[in-house]
């Protein structure tokens, strides 16, 4: 169903060119008519409202019960800080969030991990962008648990593109939440941004290839 609150954001990516239309190679080597870059959010107020939504989402779906808040890199760094920053604002939820290196720094305090070190029964929320494939899930969860005995119970994201992963017939998020317990909570997700064109009017040829993709790789 489109709510207010998802109209809102897939207008805030729309505007921020973040959610664009065309061709684009993913990094499950589809061509999608659409795509989602969240490094092209640039400036103070996008990263704010950006975390808005995002701690919306967190408070609705689990609130203040987790630990740390994880942000792989590199596009989880700014979402996991701009969340942490939305929650104490608008929730007086103040939970410290942490992100790791692409390679393991071997000077000073040394490490692969910046930020909120985390403890044997920490229970870890991760904001990431989007999910594909899941592939880069399977690269974080052992980061995860490679640094402490950590409880990942669920992942945040900014769309979900509902598409098949590495089995037939089953998602990339349904294969997560098999996988490693994690439950996927997008604050849109494919048919959203679907319903909303329609709505909007004057998107035919993006519909078009978009029905053509989601019959070929989403399962619904």
């Amino acid at each position: 169903m489109l709510t207010e609150t998802k109209k809102e954001f897939i207008e805030f990516m729309m505007g921020a060119d973040v959610l664009r239309f065309g061709e684009f190679k993913t990094k499950s080597g589809r061509l999608s008519p659409y795509f989602v870059n969240t490094g092209n959010y640039r400036t103070g107020g996008q990263s704010s409202a950006l975390g808005g939504f995002y701690a919306k989402l967190v408070k609705e779906t689990c609130s203040d019960r987790f630990d740390a808040m994880f942000g792989p890199a590199y596009k989880g760094i700014p979402l996991a800080t701009s969340t942490a920053g939305a929650l104490a604002r608008d929730y007086g939820i103040d939970k410290p969030f942490f992100f790791n290196r692409k390679e393991a720094k071997d000077h000073g305090e040394g490490g692969s991990l910046v930020g909120y070190q985390p403890k044997d029964g920490d229970r870890i929320i991760i904001i990431e962008d989007v999910i594909t494939a899941g592939t880069a899930v399977r690269e974080t969860v052992p980061v995860l648990q490679a640094a402490a005995d950590v409880q990942v119970q669920d992942m945040f994201i900014s769309v979900n593109r509902c598409e098949v992963g590495q089995n037939p017939g089953k998602t990339a998020v349904m294969e997560v939440k098999e996988q490693f317990g994690i439950d996927v909570h997008a604050i849109v997700d494919v048919t959203d941004i679907k319903e909303y064109l329609i709505q909007a009017g004057g998107y035919e040829d993006v519909l078009r290839l978009m029905e053509s993709y989601m019959q070929q790789y989403c399962v619904l």
